[in-house]
């Protein structure tokens, strides 16, 4: 709901502020005082075109500000989408400069002509002769459709099954994009395996064939070094074990006179014992130590392999082995990768069958409710003086690409497989065309204010205005549009700019523009009235330039008239 628009600068505008109230706000006053300028400023802050020419005559910039109560959580969310965060105000400012650069502010933060213009399709809908939003979008009307149609659930189950669709038709797609590469994949993961196999590798027989290697480069110093310890210690004259020898039996002898010496002796004999089998193992080891050199050939080559496996599978034997197990688990994967497809097809075909089902169904109730909507409009139109105007809902099915999800030739979406249009033929042997085509801006002003009596409380929006709705019409229908915009105001907030009495009477407020000329310059003003001045108003509308008494009495009559329609 539009709560408060402010404009300053703007045309033939100095500075206004207008407080919009709930229902019905209708704007009158004298052809040229610049009814129609209120509009074009709403339409600027919501995105619209904007340029040096509509900068008041002297002035460096107009701004347009526009103060709305967001209570509609749909709101909010399309709010959210534009990356746009809102609470229960959203203040949005158009700044135009005298040089044409314009610029957009949503609560005081910089706002792009895109997210203005997302704005403006979620919080209003501005019906003129140059300008419509929201029900002259196509993309529109389908949602209108299901809401006059009460489709919620059908369109639920649409949506359920669009999307279980579409994940099944992505997992096969992924599957299907994996068996273009699997020849290569699968080439590579059975070289691997064979090349790990080949060399068969053990858990830490790198390590020990490390220790191997060096024992074998070294075979001459290692049995020159045991065999020389052995000959010192043990075969040569006065060799170590015979020295030991003798002083242990010298002190075992003493140790006979005296008996403290005995632990002495026990010592050397245990010393001399194991040094007699050191020397032992010491010639043992000289005489078996392997000095084969093709020995040491095979163990060179097999450190080699095992280094190659190292450095291509991450580094050490058990990373290869990991590797190894992975690959292998990888080719039964490849293995049954058929038996996967076949199993996403079906799942697939089931899902896309269950959503043809659902969207068929909803294309029956649609078209259903596209007669009884069209019907509804064109009874509305006959009200409004549009007695021979026929309207049709037209229903085609939704293009796409053949990638894309299909049923029975149209693309399916989560919102089914139709796009609607609403077509009008406001005169009789006229071909039925959209309303962004209808040529009068009349006709079109009030087959817009027909679809929204229709539509009344089943759209998004919280504003609805009207310019130029009671073009080419007066009396009855007059009247009439009157009564529907009061209808329509019930359930979403008006602003209607109109010159005849049988239409603002049915205001819940009411504006009156005024032009002056102040300091040798023209002004349009506006000002809420109060009951004495609104009646004075719709008596100048009545009776032109000379109010009489019994203008004012009709005036009276009119606005009890309105009352009373109104409490009903």
């Amino acid at each position: 709901m539009l709560t408060c628009l402010r404009v300053s600068d703007f045309a033939i505008i100095d500075r206004l502020e207008l407080e919009l109230g709930e229902g019905l706000n209708v704007v009158t006053g004298e052809t040229g005082a610049g009814k129609s300028i209120l509009v074009s400023a709403l339409q600027l802050v919501l995105g619209g075109k904007g340029g040096a020419e509509g900068v008041r005559t002297g002035a460096d910039a107009a701004e347009v500000e526009a103060l709305f109560a967001v209570d509609d959580d749909a709101v909010r969310a399309r709010l959210a989408d534009a990356g746009l965060a809102a609470g229960d105000e959203l203040v949005i400012r158009r700044v135009v400069q005298a040089s044409g650069r314009t610029r957009g502010y949503v609560n005081g933060r910089l706002a792009t002509a895109r997210q203005l213009a997302t704005l403006a399709a979620g919080l209003a809908d501005i019906s003129s002769q140059h300008e419509h939003h929201t029900l002259i979008d196509p993309g529109t009307h389908l949602g209108f459709l299901d809401a006059f149609g009460h489709h919620d659930a059908a369109q639920a189950e649409v949506a359920q099954a669009y999307r279980a669709a579409r994940e099944a038709a992505g997992r096969l797609a992924e599957l299907e994009d994996a068996a273009r590469d699997r020849a290569d994949r699968e080439d590579l993961l059975r070289y691997q395996v064979g090349e790990i196999d080949r060399i068969d590798p053990e858990p830490g027989e790198d390590e020990r064939l490390g220790v191997e290697r060096a024992r074998l480069r070294h075979a001459h110093r290692l049995v020159s070094a045991a065999g020389g310890a052995e000959e010192t210690l043990y075969a040569e004259d006065g060799a170590v074990c015979e020295r030991l020898a003798r002083v242990a039996s010298e002190v075992r002898a003493a140790a006979e006179l005296d008996p403290a010496l005995a632990p002495v002796a026990d010592q050397l004999e245990t010393a001399l014992a194991q040094l007699e089998d050191a020397a032992g193992e010491l010639g043992r080891y000289a005489r078996d130590l392997d000095v084969d050199p093709a020995r040491l050939e095979v163990v060179e080559e097999r450190l080699d392999a095992l280094g190659r496996l190292e450095r291509k599978y991450g580094g050490s034997i058990d990373a290869a082995l990991a590797h190894r197990a992975q690959a292998a688990d990888a080719l039964d994967a490849l293995d049954r990768h058929d038996d996967l497809v076949r199993e996403a097809e079906r799942a697939r075909d089931e899902a896309l069958r269950s959503a043809a089902e659902a969207a068929l169904a909803l294309r029956a109730k649609r078209h259903a409710a596209a007669k009884r909507l069209g019907a509804a409009i064109a009874a509305e139109l006959r009200g409004l003086g549009m007695g021979e105007a026929e309207v049709q809902v037209a229903l085609a099915p939704l293009e796409g690409k053949r990638s894309e999800l299909q049923v029975d030739g149209a693309r399916l979406s989560e919102s089914g497989i139709d796009r609607a249009e609403f077509l009008i033929a406001p005169n009789p042997g006229e071909k039925a065309r959209p309303l962004r085509k209808v040529a009068s801006g009349g006709e079109l002003s009030r087959a817009m204010l027909a679809i929204k009596r229709v539509l009344a409380g089943l759209g998004p929006l919280g504003l609805y205005v009207f310019d130029e709705v009671d073009a080419g019409v007066g009396g009855a229908v007059a009247e009439v549009i009157g009564r529907k915009l009061r209808e329509v105001s019930r359930h979403s907030q008006v602003l209607c700019i109109t010159h005849l009495p049988q239409i603002a009477v049915y205001g819940d407020t009411h504006f009156r523009v005024a032009k002056q000329v102040a300091g040798g310059r023209t002004v349009s003003t506006v000002e809420a009235l109060d009951p004495e001045e609104r009646l004075e108003e719709v008596a100048r509308m009545l009776g032109g330039v000379r109010i009489t008494r019994r203008t004012r009495d009709a005036a009276a009559e009119m606005l009890t008239h309105a009352r009373e329609v109104a409490a009903t």
